[in-house]
């Protein structure tokens, strides 16, 4: 049988935040040197709890997954009709969520996380605007910070993806996630800084959820961050102390860069949007201080950063 020769999504690489590999080859140091600021990833992570032999050797057990979920129904106060789904990664998610629709026509408002175009293009569908078969809203988006409302949900499939929206758990739409259509995704890797643990979640209409996890097969999230997770989602005051602090560091972000000369122009507290007059020109200054930043392909101003590790600061400061 002959298959026949397409061009993949993959074949296109995808911009993203980190890639120190490129940048140390371009402006040499170790990684040790780096500041990376270029994603929006919590710099002080949820200390790792102790975690049994067990979880690492066995495969992960039903009631381990249900402590995890359990936390996850507390912490977002999730409605009681709502189903949900650990996976390893909210982007896991993503890129099986088109698969539950018809392909149609898909809106998704930009500029955004590029990360969900690309998989429902994968699976046939169009971007557009006319009578959307299905809609995505970033809640806040990234990179703009922008918050949306009910009155957005408007298409047959909807996917939220809040998973930004714990540093302002008041603006989350997660009252929403029972009704028909609706899927809220949450990521555990940018708010309690653990990237690495590859854990997510989706809330939502019960049928859609069930149709994920057939899709996810069994043990799709780890014994580890089965442990880790459920430990985190526990932890509200840790959670509390967090957005105080992100809140008071994204403000000291904001002082420094606009007196070097940027304006703010969005972001949250994980991350901050300026405006600059030249944004390859402040990424190479930074980077030649081995401070690594976020730029766009489709703007030529905007500068995105994250925020340094509490002794990390100095670096930032010199660079500017």
């Amino acid at each position: 049988m002959t298959v026949p020769t397409q061009k993949k999504p993959f074949d296109t690489p995808r911009d993203h935040g980190g890639g120190l590999d490129a940048a140390m080859a371009q402006w040499g140091g170790a990684r040790a040197d780096w500041l990376d600021l270029s994603t929006g990833i919590n710099p002080v992570a949820y200390p790792i709890p102790p975690i049994p032999m067990s979880a690492w050797m066995e495969l992960p057990d039903r009631a381990a997954q249900a402590a995890l979920i359990a936390a996850a129904r507390k912490f977002w106060n999730l409605p009681e009709a709502a189903a949900v789904l650990a996976a390893p990664g909210a982007s896991a998610l993503i890129a099986r969520i088109p698969a539950l629709a018809t392909s149609g026509t898909v809106d998704i408002p930009a500029p955004t996380y590029n990360e969900h175009a690309a998989a429902f293009r994968a699976q046939g569908w169009q971007i557009g605007t006319t009578a959307p078969d299905a809609r995505v809203l970033v809640h806040p988006n990234n990179p703009t910070g922008r918050l949306w409302s009910t009155a957005d949900l408007t298409a047959p499939l909807t996917i939220i993806d809040e998973s930004f929206c714990d540093i302002c758990p008041s603006d989350s739409l997660i009252a929403e996630a029972a009704k028909p259509g609706r899927i809220v995704l949450k990521s555990f890797g940018k708010f309690w800084g653990l990237a690495g643990m590859r854990l997510g979640f989706a809330i939502g209409d019960p049928a859609l959820i069930a149709r994920l996890n057939d899709l996810s097969g069994p043990w799709a999230v780890s014994g580890p961050a089965l442990v880790t997770g459920t430990a985190a989602l526990q932890d509200a005051g840790w959670a509390e102390a967090t957005r105080n602090r992100l809140s008071e560091d994204a403000s000291r972000l904001d002082t420094l860069l606009t007196g070097a000369g940027a304006q703010l122009a969005g972001g949250t507290p994980l991350f901050r949007l300026y405006d600059v007059d030249d944004a390859v020109a402040w990424q190479n200054k930074l980077a030649r201080a081995h401070v690594w930043s976020r730029i766009f392909p489709y703007s030529k101003t905007f500068l995105r950063l994250g925020l340094p590790a509490p002794d990390r600061w100095a670096q930032l400061e010199d660079a500017l």
